[in-house]
């Protein structure tokens, strides 16, 4: 019998092998592996989920509610979604046709992009910006497109600048404020010009609004809310920060019918549902969570002040971000570059940041620090950053 000349075949997708790891893991691997370590890297509360509303998931369980839900999600919560969203940030959507459950904000970002790429569609990612952007665009087959942001500008994006990004290819936009890294916001005048480019250039605009509640200095305005944008946004938020539920992993996506139903069908196959528990927590978190969110949020406003001005006694710049609970200083005047200060941070003082350039154009030379820790740790974070700063300057 001949043999037939088989080609050996790569077990792994090409586009999967050209996403690189996220960076973030690699920090808190090391950082793991050390004692004495202060972390400033984890972007998540570190307040516990308030009590109601653990107390509300344990008696949906108790109360039998183990099956499977709807899988756009609880009808009741996704009205309550649609209720607090027009109570807190005036936008107006149907909890039947335009409300998504998801599997956190993240699932919701992912869905998104699959739902309306195609391969070769490009998406103009404003950054730095969330880690998993690019990579969700790519896997979707997309082609992502950076626009990068300065801390002169305060880390805000103009429409001039998406403009000259823009392209015959360009399908849509990502943008998000509050930021992270950065804790940039934008006013409704800023967001009023994207919009007006939108329109014109009839792209889709993805608008990440997981931080919208913790606004410090400014009424939070949602994208989805400006003229004529609601039939071209896909608005993606959720309640792992606000609300203290990050590893409850329940978020959601509000977008026009006929690109919601487009997620759902891609939700229905690889999701089915979000956890029916989770829900019945999440729905007590907007009946009766707002008091717990404006704490936290006082909270972390007090330890932003501090934050801030503990870099400017370093002698680093740091613009005080409007939003999230992120600072961003720049370590350039160190002249180091972000990893290898961050790297030696750890190393020489035990405490863990992020290396901004893993957040995209704009990114390297800074750092990205959380002050979602408490402020015993902030206070003596910051004194060994000092400490270490004092050395390389």
């Amino acid at each position: 019998m001949s043999q037939l000349n088989v080609k050996t075949k790569s077990r792994l997708s090409s586009r999967v092998q050209d996403i690189q790891p996220s960076g973030i893991r690699r920090f808190f691997d090391l950082a793991s592996s050390m004692d004495n370590i202060i972390s400033l890297g984890v972007g998540e509360p570190d307040f516990i989920t308030p009590w109601n509303i653990r107390e509300a998931s344990i008696s949906s369980m108790e109360r039998g509610f183990t099956a499977y839900s709807a899988n756009a999600g609880v009808l009741e919560l996704r009205q309550e979604i649609t209720k607090y969203m027009y109570d807190r940030f005036d936008v107006d959507y149907d909890a039947e046709t335009e409300v998504l459950v998801t599997v956190g904000a993240s699932e919701a970002i992912d869905i998104g992009c699959r739902a309306i790429l195609d391969p070769g569609d490009e998406v103009i990612i404003v950054e730095p910006g969330f880690v998993s952007y690019s990579p969700l665009v790519s896997m979707a087959g997309g082609v992502p497109v950076s626009v990068g942001t300065r801390i002169e500008d305060d880390f805000k994006v103009s429409a001039e600048q998406i403009r000259a990004a823009i392209t015959a290819n360009t399908k849509a936009l990502m943008i998000s404020f509050p930021n992270n890294p950065t804790g940039a916001v934008m006013l409704r005048e800023d967001l009023q010009e994207i919009a007006t480019l939108a329109e014109e250039h009839d792209l889709i605009v993805f608008s990440d609004e997981i931080y919208a509640e913790l606004s410090y200095d400014n009424q939070h305005v949602s994208f989805a809310v400006l003229e004529g944008m609601k039939e071209r946004t896909i608005l993606i938020s959720g309640f792992s920060k606000a609300f203290a539920m990050t590893g409850w992993r329940l978020g959601f996506v509000m977008a026009p019918p006929d690109l919601l139903a487009a997620m759902l069908k891609l939700h229905q196959y690889s999701l089915m549902c979000a956890p029916t528990m989770a829900q019945y927590g999440a729905l007590e978190a907007l009946k009766s969570g707002m008091d717990d969110v404006e704490r936290m949020k006082q909270s972390y406003k007090q330890r932003r002040g501090f934050f801030v001005e503990s870099f400017a006694e370093m002698g680093l710049a740091c613009h005080m971000p409007g939003g999230a609970f992120y600072a961003f200083p720049s370590i350039k005047a160190t002249g180091l570059t972000s990893e290898e200060f961050a790297e030696k941070l750890l190393y020489e003082e035990h405490v863990a940041v992020v290396p901004g350039d893993i957040f995209g154009a704009g990114g390297e030379g800074h750092i990205r620090c959380s002050y979602a820790t408490s402020m015993d740790n902030l206070q003596e974070a910051t004194k060994r950053m000092k400490r270490f700063v004092s050395k390389h300057l």
